[in-house]
C-alpha cells in the first residue's frame, strides 16, 4: 500500500470547537502527523459540550495525536517553541491577538522556523471586522446565509456548522498553495481563512443572481423556482418524498414510469419554462401520483427510471446507509464518553481509497510522551517536565 499524500508531513494544532479542528482533521486524514497541542491542565474544552456540540470533539479528532501543555509558563513556552521548530504547518483558530500575546503568533514562529506554514483561522479578514469576535450562527446573519435558509420573516441557521467547516476546508487549500510554493523557494507563509467571508463566498450565488435579474432574492422557501417540480411530496403511507423533475429527460422518464403517456403530448408541460408556468396543475398530478403509492414502492419506480428522488431523512438514518458504508467507508469511531459509533470518512477517494482512520480521537495529553520523545526530549526531561507540571 502506498504512502498517504501527507506522510512525513508534521501539524501543529492549537484548536478548539470546529473550524480549526475540521481543518486539522483534513490533514489528519490525509497521513499528515497532525499534533494536537491543548492547553494544560484540562485539555480542550471542547470535550466536555453537551447538547448540539456533544460529539465535535469525537468526530474532528480522529487520526490526531494529543500533547497538553502548560502554555502560560516560560518552560511550556519553550517546548511549543521546540515543537514549532521542526514542524512544517501549525494551525490556531484562537481569538484576534491570542497567540500573539502567548509569544506564538505569525511573526514569534516564522522567526522560530522560516520554513513553517501558519494557517490562522479567522472571524474575518484583514479589514474593518478584524477585531470582532466571530461564531458560525453570527456570519451566517451577518452574510444573509440565515435570511436564505428559513421561510420570509424567520431566518434560521443551517442544520450543521457549514461556516465553521467551509472556513477550515478553506483553510487547508490555503496551506497546500503555500505547501507548493514552499517547494519552489523554501520560504514558510502565513495563511489565514475565515468565517465571514467564506460565508459570502456561499451565499454569492444569490449576489450575482440579483445582479442579473435587478431583483431581491427571496428566501429559499419562498423562491420562484427554475424548476417544474423540485418539492416534497407525501405518499399513500403517510411518508414525505423530495422529487426533482429538472429536465425534458426526468419528466419523460415519469410519464412512463407511472404510465402516464398523454401527459407528454400536454402542451402545458412540453418544456421546463411550461412546466414551471404550470406548476399548480402539475404539482397536483404528481402529488396524486405520489399518494397512490408507498414510499418504498415509489422509491423502486424512481430508481429505476433514474428520476431524482430522497426520502426526508434524518442524521440518525445514514448510520446503517449502504452507499456510505460502501467499501469500509464508514469509520468505527470511539466517542468522548466511550460510546463507539461509524462516522463517515473524507467525501472523496484516491486511486478508488478513501483516507484511513488510523488513530481514534486520543485522550487529552495521551501521546505527550511520545511526542516529546520524536521531538528530541531524554527521559528525565520529560519526567520533569510532567513534575512541574508543564505537561500533562
Amino acid at each position: 500500500m502506498s504512502l498517504p499524500p501527507l506522510a512525513g508531513i508534521v501539524v501543529l494544532e492549537l484548536t478548539h470547537t470546529v473550524m480549526g479542528p475540521s481543518c486539522g482533521l483534513v490533514l489528519a486524514d490525509l497521513g499528515a502527523d497532525v499534533i494536537r497541542v491543548e492547553l494544560a491542565p484540562d485539555g480542550d474544552r471542547t470535550r466536555k459540550l453537551r447538547g448540539f456540540a456533544a460529539g465535535f470533539f469525537s468526530y474532528f479528532n480522529r487520526n490526531k495525536r494529543s500533547i497538553c501543555i502548560d502554555l502560560k509558563s516560560s518552560d511550556g513556552l519553550k517546548v511549543a517553541h521546540d515543537l514549532i521548530r521542526r514542524a512544517d504547518i501549525l494551525v490556531e483558530n484562537f481569538g484576534p491577538g491570542t497567540l500573539d500575546r502567548m509569544g506564538l503568533g505569525w511573526e514569534a514562529a516564522h522567526a522560530i522556523n522560516p520554513r513553517l506554514i501558519f494557517c490562522a483561522l479567522k472571524g474575518f479578514l484583514p479589514g474593518p471586522y478584524e477585531h470582532r469576535p466571530a461564531l458560525d450562527e453570527i456570519v451566517q446573519y451577518m452574510t444573509g446565509l440565515a435570511y436564505m435558509t428559513g421561510p420570509p420573516g424567520r431566518p434560521l441557521r443551517a442544520g450543521a456548522s457549514v461556516v465553521d467547516i467551509m472556513g477550515g476546508v478553506m483553510g487547508v487549500i490555503a496551506i497546500f498553495a503555500a505547501l507548493r510554493q514552499r517547494d519552489a523557494d523554501g520560504r514558510g507563509r502565513q495563511v489565514i481563512s475565515s468565517l465571514y467571508e467564506s460565508s459570502a463566498f456561499l451565499v454569492a450565488q444569490h449576489m450575482a443572481g440579483e445582479a442579473v435579474t435587478g431583483e431581491p432574492t427571496p428566501p429559499m422557501p419562498a423562491r420562484g423556482s427554475a424548476w417544474g417540480i423540485y418539492e416534497v411530496f407525501v405518499t399513500a403511507d403517510e411518508q414525505s418524498l423530495f422529487i426533482g423533475i429538472t429536465s425534458d429527460n426526468h419528466w419523460r422518464a415519469f410519464c412512463e414510469a407511472f404510465l402516464r403517456p398523454e401527459l407528454l403530448a400536454d402542451p402545458r408541460f412540453t418544456s421546463n419554462n411550461n412546466r414551471v408556468a404550470n406548476r399548480p396543475a402539475l404539482r397536483e398530478i404528481v402529488a396524486e401520483v405520489t399518494r397512490a403509492h408507498s414510499l418504498d414502492g415509489l422509491a423502486v419506480i424512481m430508481d429505476r427510471a433514474s428520476i431524482p428522488f430522497s426520502p426526508v431523512r434524518r442524521p440518525s438514518d445514514l448510520f446503517d446507509d449502504p452507499q456510505l458504508n460502501a467499501h469500509g467507508r464508514m469509520m468505527n469511531t470511539r466517542m468522548v464518553n466511550g460510546v463507539w459509533a461509524k462516522l463517515p470518512s473524507m467525501p472523496f477517494t484516491i486511486d478508488g481509497e478513501t483516507p484511513k482512520l488510523r488513530l481514534q480521537p486520543p485522550q487529552s495529553g495521551e501521546q505527550t510522551d511520545d511526542v516529546l520523545t520524536q521531538f528530541g526530549y531524554s527521559p528525565e526531561r520529560i519526567a520533569e517536565l510532567h513534575r512541574d507540571k508543564i505537561v500533562n
